[in-house]
């Protein structure tokens, strides 16, 4: 295990009608001048947005609001929050939907403070301030909720980039399982796939004698695994919906990451998907980390093969481990199929012919993508390939 630092002080409030307490956390956490931001329409539709301004009102604390967050949130709709901010001298953002919300409202509090562009940000400048965030959530997936992470799409180019920084991780964030039983089918099930897509992520590592985080990222999957068709079955199943709202904040504030190496590479290569194509994320990770699997799986065969075992339940062919692996990857796509996710180009939407395309918006040039196996432009290309 390598060594590490471990820092997660996101205030976690849990469970049913948790929402009507956002006004007393937003006073608590110093928040006087509350920017709302929230996505598309259904937290007004549900009424969310209302008991949350009810919330703030009673608790006498100032808000304007900023909608219209769109799934692979955009640097337009940021610049404009970045604007009313500094016009309003907010000094508390509080995101109310999913991940692209929270994602937006993270770039909105790094703007906010800086006078050059955000975009900066997102492409390499270190952040060094930014305005205090929370979030209300209403979508299991991308675990912004309790990470340090962003992801924007520049609208000039089309370029997916994110940046990190325990700054913009939220102060606090709410979490009523209930507010996520109206979700189409869909979302819930690419909200699955990209919480085992970020435990993925870290458990594919060359770092040896990590069994603590491998079997806190085992436990994870297999709740994912067990929770979301009981979640597609009946939407309304509460205990299903709350076991898959924690498992999706512990798949990516990092406890499953501590003391190991992490790849990332098959996030970068899914960004220049939705980037250029505009896919749900969970779906587009759902296509590329089969290919990517099969591709690296002969880098460490024993790992995937102990992926196979104590997530899929595979029987261990210890005379031809990598058998095991490749029932463990088959598990996985048959698992994808069984929620409605696609796992191949076309049932995506993608097409082969735009991979030199997706090559160029990476920009990789002679750099190398991953830690797992370093990967070259020609190695992401036939991965690229793979998932045809």
């Amino acid at each position: 295990m390598n060594n590490f630092n471990f820092y997660s002080p996101t205030y976690f409030v849990f469970g049913k009608g948790r929402e009507h307490e956002s006004g007393k956390l937003v006073k608590q956490f110093k928040g006087s001048k509350v920017l709302i931001h929230y996505g598309s329409g259904s937290v007004v539709k549900s009424g969310l947005l209302d008991r949350v301004k009810t919330s703030l009102k009673d608790a006498g604390v100032y808000f304007t609001e900023l909608g219209g967050v769109v799934p692979n949130p955009r640097s337009g709709l940021v610049y404009q929050g970045i604007e009313v901010c500094k016009k309003e001298h907010i000094d508390f953002i509080l995101a109310v939907g999913g991940g692209s919300a929270i994602d937006s409202a993270k770039a909105i509090a790094v703007g906010a403070l800086y006078d050059g562009d955000f975009w900066d940000f997102y492409t390499g400048k270190r952040i060094e301030r930014a305005l205090p965030v929370a979030t209300i959530l209403t979508l299991t997936a991308a675990g912004s909720e309790g990470s340090t992470g962003s992801v924007i799409t520049h609208e000039k180019g089309m370029l997916k980039r994110s940046t990190n920084s325990d700054l913009i991780r939220p102060v606090f964030s709410i979490l009523n399982p209930e507010l996520t039983c109206t979700l189409p089918a869909y979302q819930t099930a690419a909200g699955a796939a990209d919480m085992i897509a970020h435990v993925m992520e870290r458990y594919f590592t060359n770092t040896k004698e990590v069994e603590i985080t491998d079997r806190v990222g085992e436990a994870v999957i297999k709740t994912i695994i067990k929770e979301t068709p009981k979640a597609l079955k009946n939407p309304n199943d509460y205990e299903a919906r709350a076991n898959l709202m924690w498992a999706g904040m512990l798949a990516h504030n990092d406890i499953c990451g501590v003391g190991r190496e992490q790849d990332w590479a098959t996030h970068m290569m899914e960004h220049e998907l939705s980037g250029l194509y505009d896919v749900t994320h969970g779906a587009g990770l759902a296509v590329m980390f089969p290919a990517w699997m099969k591709y690296v799986m002969h880098h460490d065969v024993a790992r995937f093969a102990q992926f196979a075992v104590r997530v899929w339940d595979c029987e261990m062919d210890f005379q031809h481990p990598e058998n095991t692996a490749l029932q463990g990857i088959e598990r996985y796509e048959q698992f994808m199929r069984s929620i409605g996710m696609p796992v191949r180009f076309a049932e995506l939407g993608a097409k082969a012919e735009d991979i030199p395309v997706l090559l160029k918006t990476m920009g990789l040039g002679n750099r190398t993508l991953g830690n797992f196996v370093k990967l070259t432009e020609d190695d992401i290309r036939k991965i690229y390939e793979l998932a045809v």
